[in-house]
This record gives C-alpha cells, sequence and structure tokens, in this order.
C-alpha cells in the first residue's frame, strides 16, 4: 500500500510562547495543570501515524482529546508547535503561501460539521466556489458542480437555497462541494454529528458506497466509538492531546492496549462493528452437484450434520440438501438435483453487519451462505457464530 499522509511527532500547543512548555509535557506533566500554571493548552503531543492511499482513517476521542486540533493541523489551519506533516513525500510545514495555497485548492478538502454553506447561494453557486475561486471557466465549473451533486444524490436541488434543505441534504452539498475539486485527500471534522440517529446513519452508509467509487483517502474525526469503527479501515484513539492505540476496529477489540482503551470499548455494539466476513468460516462439509446423492449422504454422515451445501464446478452455489430429502430420495430413485432446496437458508455477502444477520440467524435452523457478486459460495456463518460474535 502506498502512504498518501504520514505524520511525525506532531506537537501543537496553544498559547505565547509554546515552546516553552514542551519539557513540562514530557515530564508528564498533565493538561490541566500545564494550562493551570502557564496558561498554555496542550492541543496535541507526539502525535504519529501513517493513513494508506484510498484509506478511511478515522481519529476518535471524547471532548478536549485533541481529535479536531489535529485534523487542522494537515491543511495548516492549525500551525503545529513541532513535527512533520508529509503529503506524498513532501513536508508541508516547509511550504512558502503560494504552495500552501495551492495544496488546499487542489489536494485536500475538508468538511465541516456544521456544513459552512454560504446562505445566499444556491446549491450549484455553493458547491462551485471553489472552483470559482480558482478562475475555472463558469461552463466548466458548472458541469463538475453538476457531476459531484450527481455523486451525492442531489440531481435536481440546484437551484434551492441552503435554508429549504434538510440537514442531512445540506451536508451533501458540502460534501459535493469538497469533491467538486476532486482533491486527494478528504478531511471529515464530525461531518455527521448535527444529524439526528437516522440521518447520521444514512449519511455513514452513503460515504461507505462513495468511497467504494472514488477511492479517495480520508480522515475522519468522530466522538462516537460505534461510528468510527463502523466506517474506520483503522481507528486512532486520542485521550489528552495523545494517541493512545491505532488498529484496525478488530485489532482494538481483541487486544486494547491500555486500560482506557478497554473502558472506551467496553459498551460498544458489536453487532455494528462485525462483518460476515469476521465470522464465517470455510465449509467443511461441501458437495458438487455433479458428485450425486451417496456422495451427499456419505459427506453428512461423515462430518455428523443434517445438511449440506450443493455447489457447481465453479462453486457457484446451487442450493441446500438435507439427511431426510436424500434418504427419501434414494428410496424414489431421484438425483441430487431433484432435492436441491433454495428456501431453507438465507444469503448474505462478505460486508454485511452481524446486526442486519441476527434475524436471519434467528429464523432458520440452516446455516447462512455467505456468497460472493458471482454467487460462488465464500463460507458459512452458523447460528452461533453470530450471537457468540456479540458478547
Amino acid at each position: 500500500m502506498t502512504v498518501k499522509l504520514e505524520v511525525q511527532n506532531l506537537t501543537k500547543i496553544f498559547g505565547s510562547k509554546p515552546e516553552s512548555v514542551i519539557d513540562l509535557v514530557k515530564q508528564g506533566v498533565s493538561k490541566d495543570e500545564i494550562l493551570k500554571k502557564t496558561g498554555h493548552t496542550v492541543g496535541i503531543y507526539n502525535a504519529s501515524f501513517k493513513v494508506n492511499e484510498g484509506e478511511i482513517f478515522v481519529i476518535m476521542g471524547l471532548s478536549g482529546s485533541g481529535k479536531s486540533t489535529l485534523i487542522r493541523c494537515l491543511n495548516l489551519l492549525n500551525k503545529p508547535t513541532e513535527g512533520k506533516i508529509y503529503i506524498d513525500g513532501e513536508n508541508i510545514l516547509e511550504y512558502d503561501s503560494t504552495k500552501l495555497r495551492e495544496l488546499r485548492q487542489k489536494k485536500i478538502a475538508m468538511v465541516f460539521q456544521h456544513f459552512g454553506l454560504l446562505s445566499h447561494r444556491n446549491v450549484i453557486e455553493n458547491v462551485e466556489y471553489g472552483l470559482e475561486v480558482r478562475g475555472v471557466p463558469r461552463e466548466e465549473r458548472r458541469e463538475i458542480a453538476k457531476q459531484a451533486l450527481a455523486s451525492t444524490g442531489l440531481s435536481g436541488w440546484e437551484e434551492k437555497m441552503p435554508g429549504e434543505l434538510s440537514g442531512g441534504m445540506q451536508q451533501r452539498v458540502g460534501l459535493a462541494r469538497a469533491l467538486a475539486n476532486d482533491p486527494d485527500i478528504l478531511l471529515m471534522d464530525e461531518p455527521f454529528s448535527a444529524l439526528d440517529p437516522l440521518i447520521r446513519r444514512e449519511m455513514q452508509f452513503e460515504l461507505m458506497e462513495l468511497q467504494s467509487r472514488l477511492k479517495k483517502t480520508i480522515i475522519f474525526i468522530t466522538h462516537d466509538i460505534n461510528e468510527a469503527f463502523k466506517i474506520g479501515d483503522r481507528v486512532a484513539v486520542m485521550k489528552d492531546g495523545k494517541i493512545e492505540q491505532i488498529g484496525t476496529p478488530e485489532e482494538i477489540l481483541a487486544s486494547p492496549e491500555s486500560e482506557y482503551i478497554e473502558n472506551f470499548i467496553q459498551d460498544i455494539d458489536r453487532s455494528k462493528v462485525f462483518q460476515a466476513k469476521h465470522v464465517m468460516y470455510k465449509p467443511s462439509a461441501l458437495v458438487f452437484s455433479k458428485e450425486g446423492l451417496k456422495a451427499a449422504i456419505k459427506e453428512m454422515k461423515s462430518n455428523g450434520i443434517s445438511s449440506v451445501f450443493i455447489v457447481d464446478n465453479q462453486r457457484k452455489l446451487l442450493g441446500l440438501a438435507t439427511i431426510d430429502d436424500a434418504v427419501r430420495a434414494v428410496k424414489e430413485n431421484k438425483s441430487l438435483n431433484d432435492i436441491i432446496r433454495t428456501d431453507l437458508y438465507y444469503t448474505t455477502d462478505e460486508e454485511a453487519y452481524l446486526q442486519d444477520l441476527i434475524p436471519k440467524a434467528t429464523d432458520s435452523k440452516y446455516p447462512i451462505a455467505v456468497v460472493n457478486e458471482n454467487n460462488k459460495l465464500m463460507g458459512i456463518i452458523s447460528r452461533v457464530a453470530v450471537l457468540s460474535a456479540l458478547v
């Protein structure tokens, strides 16, 4: 994987003489004590991480943890006290004003929590604003803006004013405005936290669907651990300006590195984090349709099971055969193809979340089949696997 952005030993201290406070931070003096003694606020201390191209990297933490301070350092809205920030191998802290302006206009864009729309401009004028600032001709920027609106599901809303839109639609306009500049990197500072829960969940799925098509590098800020673990490829957890742990949601849940992380994740809804691919297993018993009835019966007997999935030569799922149907078919001189059933089980894909599989697991006594877009059998999920993953 290609590293798109790298942060090395980043520190940001707010105050008149920030460099004078660094030694106190290194000595382990708390943020509150430093503020009391010096009047300086420690925003971030010694943060280091890498973000891969095309990755959704989530930075999360409670209020005051430093996450919003950190994301604003990445486009130098906050100028770091110490450290380095590399984008495509270049340390942007060494940029002059011209290169910094070019970075913000062309390579990196930000989506804010409170939308930041211009109330006197309609939707399409808001979306094309950044292109207008760059001097892109009107017809060209209008066409780009239309495409960005289409990608965020807002075709037909071009002439509406921001005040006529719901919160979710206003956030879509903000996202379309960022996408119109075709940036390599999207910075998203708690973009969904002002939305009601239903719209927020919808926007989370829309972001993941959009990312599957556009493959942008996204740094996403949130205080919601369920949101972080749902959308993040990797997650950095912050506390008091420091990064406590970085890992995939599965890694953090399986191996918390501190008591703080353990406490942080104890109430997480695992059904919203784990997907089918995390709990499925390769079927130990599987029968190709050409093998016939006796092979199916033998397979079920040797594995101590009462049903088995049937596939073709390309492992495409044809259906399920039960031991009762198989024994009956032998007596009636029927073939394996005659007894294949497709109505006894559910199918899903590898990306499905367990919260969506729970009803299926409890409704059927047969395993759930996990298939790809070509209906190839990738694995199976038992009812026990679904429920045990939640504890």
